[in-house]
């Protein structure tokens, strides 16, 4: 099992920046896959991002060029730096990991607005 908890959502101008973070409540090294969800209101979730086992990286369409994810073993966190940041990409951004079992943070709120 592990726990997952996001932070770094806020309300950001567009064009801006953001990083989110992932913390895990135990080693990430093992972890097969972990990724970056989004649910805007009103729309179904859909994936953003993973980062695999082996350190390759997958990014959805439409944040390619935009958002990086990236991890730090000693700090058991996962991150999601967000660049040139959209209206479209407000929306409940939620952590992943995938295990014996699929697991979940609580989310955090990404608002990109003027």
């Amino acid at each position: 099992q592990v726990q997952l908890v996001e932070s770094g959502g806020g309300l950001v101008q567009p064009g801006g920046s953001l990083r989110l973070s992932c913390a895990a409540s135990r080693s990430i090294f093992n972890i097969d896959a972990m990724g970056w969800y989004r649910q805007a209101l009103g729309k179904q979730r859909e994936w953003v991002a993973i980062i695999r086992s082996g350190g390759a990286t997958n990014y959805a369409d439409f944040v390619k060029g935009r958002f990086t994810i990236s991890r730090d073993f000693a700090k058991n966190t996962v991150y999601l730096q967000m660049n040139s940041l959209k209206p479209e990409d407000t929306a409940v951004y939620s952590c992943n990991a995938q295990m014996a079992g699929n697991y979940w943070g609580q989310g955090t709120q990404v608002t990109v607005s003027s």
